[in-house]
């Protein structure tokens, strides 16, 4: 038995897709309706041509998948600043078995935070939800927005913080820049057009 992570390539878009409609069957039983759990081929292609899109394997079959949007594409709803957690499933027959856990981690610690230097990390999950938002604060992520999707669906926003220094240092820079008034120099030329 081995387990392999790679990024997706367009190929793999019938095999995630197969375990998209499995790993979300449970939230389209309970009426939620996230991309993930309508999506269709073209959807799925247009994912992995956008985003990063990790795909664990084993022995050559899919068995896990998680899709990382980055802030840059202004316009796609990004709340944050940091790499949103996009789409997140694993096969169903082996939940609980700690290859979701491992596939976070490779992304979160691996990726994100060692290679990319991302400060932090979120994602979003629907409140109504039953475990979704336990499991993420389980893994360190802390709920920090609330509101509802162009679904309707009401959602809570986690931040996981992977680099407290830079973090800090960039969320201080950010909140001083926010509050300082403009100097009234740059409003008469801004004004004077």
């Amino acid at each position: 038995m081995t387990d392999s992570i790679r990024i997706a390539g367009p190929e793999d878009a019938p095999a995630l897709l197969d375990l998209l409609n499995a790993a979300y069957q449970p939230l389209r039983e309970m009426g939620i309706r996230f991309t993930a759990v309508t999506a269709d081929l073209d959807l799925v292609r247009r994912i992995i041509r956008r985003h990063t899109t990790f795909l664990l394997e084993r022995d050559g079959e899919a068995i896990a998948m998680v899709s990382v949007r980055f802030p840059w594409p202004m316009g796609e709803g990004h709340l944050a600043s940091y790499p949103f957690i996009h789409w997140f499933a694993v096969a169903p027959q082996l939940k609980r078995q700690g290859i979701g856990a491992a596939l976070l981690d490779h992304v979160e610690a691996d990726f994100l935070r060692d290679r990319i230097k991302a400060p932090a990390v979120y994602l979003a999950t629907a409140t109504r939800h039953p475990w979704l938002a336990g499991i993420y604060e389980r893994r360190g992520y802390g709920a920090f927005h609330r509101q509802p999707s162009s679904r309707g669906e009401e959602m809570v926003f986690l931040r996981k913080i992977l680099l407290p220094e830079i973090y800090n240092d960039l969320e201080v820079g950010e909140l001083a820049h926010a509050l300082s008034p403009v100097p009234a120099a740059v409003l008469a030329e801004v004004r004077a057009g």
